[in-house]
């Protein structure tokens, strides 16, 4: 089977340049042991070591331009993993404190208006500051080449009332729809936005817990989000904690270019685990019709989805047409919720996506691809790879949103179904094909180890499941593949209830 490579083998994201770094991304070698180690060399002088796959360059001189090259060791050996990359660091920007205009970390002043100056008056490349303290505030809209940047000891606090949150129009659960107001966000006035930075050590807390409730109650549009930004063509999240989102935590849509690095992103609980109450579909990082995707280091601990890669619901998305591509997800910690998930809402296609090299602690599912008949679309070249799965909790099981461990879905969200009735074709018949899972340990006490299951009209195309072993509370299920194979597959079941 052959599925496609989504990043070349080292690589510097442009949106990842800072004034002071670039995040550096390559792959493993393929076939071959894994290297002992990695060096960085930048300008031809050794400047870190890594047994990961992505490496962080700080402490750079601004507007310098730098060679970059990544090395394998192996038996005392050092040997280029490709030719080197050049980088030319952002200029130093302009700093626009937002104490200097009027803003009060006080938790208690709403600011909102003092740091919507501070970014209107944002210079091109320009940095708005949060600095140490609680900055109370409603919506924030950014604009293009600027960076907003919270300070360690920095929180951007949602404000509880809902009179701060107008209604827009913007995207969720796969159609155009009214949706409060998000935290963090950009004007839908049409334009698109090129390079927005959101970083520092900081903390952007929506406050979803009260404000969900109230948007709920009230029941004028779907709950907003933490961060939501649309139609901006480079997008870089550094070192920021985003949590307790009234809704999607973090939200791309019809984004190119995207980098998230170093991100934590809590939607079920808190960094310390004291949880929130009355969040609900509180995914983690949600990217909807948008290319160009590196997720890498980062720590996840979701209410529902931890990451879940979206294109549109039913015949509107199908309109709409633009699928979310090129997409990888490595090195990172997911910690509760449902694993990395594509779908179910999925109609403009998604395609090239990549899950290598990632732990999953008290998560339901690692693998989740979703659908069902009406969605159309076709969901190809997908590859889980060098996967670790344990979970201990019995807070879930096996139901029509996630029926195991390892979850193709192609009848999500019914209840009955028969497996061996098909339908007709029609534009609203989903594809999914082309998915490898590979190098995997899957251990949970709540389901299934692995469900796969395919419409009889549409099944699973070119399904490989290699090198896996997994044990769950029941074993294994599969119904209507085609041309598939399993090669060094071993399952393991808790208990003889065979179940459907």
């Amino acid at each position: 089977m052959k599925t496609e490579n989504v990043s070349s083998n080292l690589k510097s994201p442009p949106e990842t340049w800072t004034e002071e770094g670039f995040a550096l991304l390559w792959d493993p070698p393929e076939r071959q042991p894994k290297p002992e180690y990695y060096k960085i060399f930048i300008n031809d002088k050794e400047t870190g070591r890594t047994r990961d796959t992505d490496y962080t360059v700080r402490g750079l001189k601004s507007s310098e331009t730098y060679k970059a090259c990544v090395y394998k060791v192996e038996n005392g050996r050092s040997i280029p993993v490709s030719p080197a990359v050049t980088i030319t660091t952002r200029p130093k920007p302009e700093i626009f404190d937002v104490t200097s205009f009027g803003a009060v970390g006080d938790g208690k002043a709403l600011n909102t208006e003092a740091i919507q100056r501070a970014v209107d008056a944002c210079s091109h490349g320009g940095r708005v500051y949060i600095p140490k303290g609680v900055f109370l505030t409603g919506p924030i809209y950014l604009k293009s080449d600027m960076t907003l940047y919270v300070e360690e000891g920095g929180k951007l606090l949602g404000s509880e009332n809902l009179k701060d949150y107008p209604l827009e129009t913007y995207r969720f659960e796969g159609l155009e729809t009214a949706c409060y107001a998000s935290l963090v966000g950009v004007k839908g006035n049409g334009s698109r936005y090129r390079n927005i930075v959101i970083a520092g050590p900081g903390t952007i807390d929506a406050s979803g817990s009260p404000l969900r409730k109230k948007e709920l109650e009230d029941g004028r549009g779907k709950p907003g989000r933490a961060i939501c930004l649309r139609n901006t063509d480079g997008v870089y999240l550094q070192d920021i904690t985003v949590r307790q989102s009234p809704a999607w935590c973090v939200h791309m849509i019809y984004c190119n270019d995207i980098a998230l690095n170093n991100v934590k992103i809590y939607t079920k609980y808190d960094e310390n685990g004291i949880p929130y109450a009355g969040i609900e579909n509180g995914d983690g990082f949600d990217p909807d019709s948008c290319r160009n995707v590196s997720v890498f280091r980062c720590t996840i601990a979701s209410e529902d989805d931890c990451i879940a890669i979206k294109s549109g619901k039913d015949a509107e998305g199908r309109k709409v047409g633009i699928p979310s591509e090129n997409i990888s997800i490595t090195n990172c910690t997911f910690q509760s919720g449902f694993g990395v998930a594509v779908g179910s809402e999925m109609s403009g296609g998604v395609r090239n996506v990549l899950v290598r090299d990632c732990r999953f602690e008290n998560v339901y599912c690692a693998v989740s691809i979703k659908t069902l008949r009406g969605r159309g679309g076709v969901i190809e070249n997908i590859r889980y790879e060098n996967i670790v799965h344990h979970n201990g909790s019995t807070e879930y099981r096996d139901c029509k949103w996630f029926r195991g461990a390892v979850n193709i879905d192609q009848f999500y969200s019914h209840e009955k179904f028969d497996v061996n009735q098909p339908e007709a074709v029609t534009d609203g018949t989903p594809v999914i094909r082309n998915i490898l899972l590979k190098n995997m340990t899957i251990d949970t006490v709540a389901g299934n180890a692995v469900y796969l299951a395919g419409l009889p009209e549409s099944p699973l195309e070119n399904l490989r499941l290699e090198n896996i072993r997994a044990v769950g509370k029941y074993g294994m299920k599969i119904y209507n593949t085609s041309r598939s194979a399993l090669e060094n597959i071993e399952v393991h079941s808790r208990t003889n209830e065979c179940r459907f």
